[in-house]
């Protein structure tokens, strides 16, 4: 079993960047495809971005394509969610995932079978 610890959340204003990362503890990073879930208030936990456990087969979400990217380091045992560009609208609490179908990242929460805590990302206007 792997235990999940998101960081890197805070404010920002719109327009500016952050990095959010996921650290896996208890089993390698590499035995599991990851996955970016983030829920914002009032709404449904929806999906962000997704890889599979090499790093390949990249998802993402209509509202985050070309500001948001996904990388990891197995090495490290550590899922990145570089933020760009940030709006408003990014304000959420952002959740990682692992899913133990290593091979192939998806897009659907049910998929997944650990998750973090999440951080609150606040993007001020």
């Amino acid at each position: 079993q792997v235990q999940l610890v998101e960081s890197g959340g805070g404010l920002v204003q719109a327009g500016g960047s952050l990095r959010l990362s996921c650290t896996a503890s208890g089993r390698t990073l590499s035995s599991y495809a990851m996955g970016w879930f983030r829920q914002a208030p009032g709404k449904e936990r929806e999906f962000v971005a997704t890889v599979n456990w090499i790093g390949g087969t990249l998802y993402y979400a209509d509202s985050v394509k070309g500001r948001f990217t996904i990388s990891r380091d197995n090495a490290k045992n550590t899922l990145y969610l570089q933020m760009n560009s940030l709006k408003p609208e990014d304000t959420a609490v952002y959740y990682c995932a692992a899913r133990t179908e290593y091979y192939r990242g998806s897009k659907e929460e049910y998929e997944y079978d650990y998750w973090g805590q999440g951080t609150q990302v606040t993007v001020s206007s």
